[in-house]
């Protein structure tokens, strides 16, 4: 220990954050279990290191008894006396047993406690600023592949996707840059460890929220949102302001919005609607592009009974019941789709059916009622008969299924 030792100390601090006090007190502590260790001796010693000069001195602790039954934690009262008169019972008295070849030692275990604790601080460090970033958005880098999980660079650490979090058909390599969501950050023997996820609703909410100013400003609200990862997704947004349109903000001049949205998520197709306060014209909305003729609200089941045009009935309920699914998620109801000739055939009673029943029939209805071939046809004349602006969005890619959908959702909102 010397001066030079003390500066190394102060220029850790001004580095790395790194108090030099709480260095020195761990090191202290450290030379303490090394003095034990390498000299056999059981005695309560103190190890102090003096601040200005480096100076490392060793002294054992002794209390001041009566009658002395140990003479390694113990001194008489006649003999402390002697030391000093001042000396009384319980008092306690240091002695210095700094060995002659106690440097080395020190030195050696002086790094290993600088060491140790520079990597403590550092992961500490790493820990908050992860931690702080839970619930964004990060960029990183593919580093390697193992067992199906990928292992991101985000910089000073690295992240792990794990294969349940992993868009269905996406495809990873090394050095493809994405994006992912920060699902959760854990404290581990090794550092902290940032779970990830390109699954997230959060990470839908989180992209419209860099591309759409509007709501970087507050002016849209996203409300909420739903996903099937990597086949569909469904958002609702809001405005305060009238004189905003929160479907068209989202969508953008010639949809560029929705589109780079849609090209980070590898071609996700995304529904935007318009949120409301009313559960009725909530759940209308969320089934866009579909038309509804009628919704009526049960309060106590937490159930939404809607009834749609015949040929409404398929783009309704979506493919393998889907869109669906994805409204009721997106709304918190559960969503009871009934035609209209349905409707008028069914008593009241089994129109209340329970959600979960038709939640399976969904499936076989559709099965046994349309080929894809008449689903496509009639989304493709939902998608005709729905009015909107042709000179507000005559550049749109109409061979775009998402920037179609964009178009009806803005519409049927």
């Amino acid at each position: 220990m010397n001066v030079d030792f003390l500066e190394a100390l102060q220029d850790l601090e001004r580095e790395r954050g790194i108090s030099k006090d709480i260095l020195i007190e761990a090191i202290e502590a450290a030379l303490i279990s090394a003095y034990k260790k390498n000299f056999n001796q059981l005695q309560n010693v103190r190890v102090q290191i003096d601040r200005t000069t480096g100076e490392i001195k060793v002294y054992s602790r002794r209390t001041v008894v009566e009658e002395v039954l140990d003479p390694r934690m113990e001194i008489s009262l006649q003999e402390s006396r002697a030391i000093h008169p001042g000396y009384q019972v319980n008092d306690i008295i240091d002695t210095e047993v700094t060995p002659k070849t106690f440097g080395r030692i020190a030195a050696q275990t002086a790094k290993q406690v600088v060491v140790q604790r520079i990597r403590e601080a550092e992961r500490g460090m790493i820990f908050e600023e992860f931690s702080s970033k839970e619930g964004d958005i990060v960029s990183g880098t593919v580093q390697r592949i193992e067992a199906k999980n990928v292992f991101v660079d985000l910089g000073r650490v690295e992240a792990l996707l794990s294969v349940a979090e992993q868009m269905a058909g996406e495809q990873y390599r090394h050095n493809d840059r994405i994006k992912a969501y920060i699902v959760e950050v854990k404290k581990t023997n090794k550092g902290p460890q940032v779970m990830i996820s390109r699954t997230h609703p959060g990470l839908l909410k989180r992209l419209f929220e860099f591309e759409v100013p509007e709501i970087q400003n507050g002016t849209v609200e996203l409300k909420a949102a739903s996903r099937e990862a990597g086949a569909r997704s469904k958002i609702a947004v809001y405005s305060k302001d009238e004189t905003v349109d929160p479907v068209g903000a989202c969508v953008g001049p010639k949809g560029m919005r929705v589109q780079a949205v849609v090209s980070e998520l590898r071609g996700e197709k995304i529904d935007i609607v318009k949120w409301s306060a009313n559960p009725s014209v909530f759940v209308a909305n969320a089934l866009s592009p579909a038309k509804v003729t009628s919704v009526q609200i049960d309060e106590q089941e937490k159930v939404a009974r809607v009834v749609v045009p015949d040929y409404q009935l398929s783009l309704a309920i979506g493919k393998e019941g889907q869109n669906a699914r994805l409204a009721a998620k997106l709304t918190g109801w559960k969503i009871d789709i009934k035609s209209e000739s349905q409707a008028r055939n069914l008593p009241s009673d089994q129109f209340a059916a329970n959600y979960e029943e038709h939640d399976e029939a969904y499936d076989d209805e559709y099965d046994d009622q349309y080929t894809d071939e008449e689903y496509d046809e009639t989304y493709d004349e939902a998608y005709d008969d729905a009015e909107y602006d042709e000179s507000e969005y005559d550049d749109f890619n109409e061979d775009d299924d998402t920037v179609e959908n964009d178009v009806i959702a803005t519409k049927r909102a």
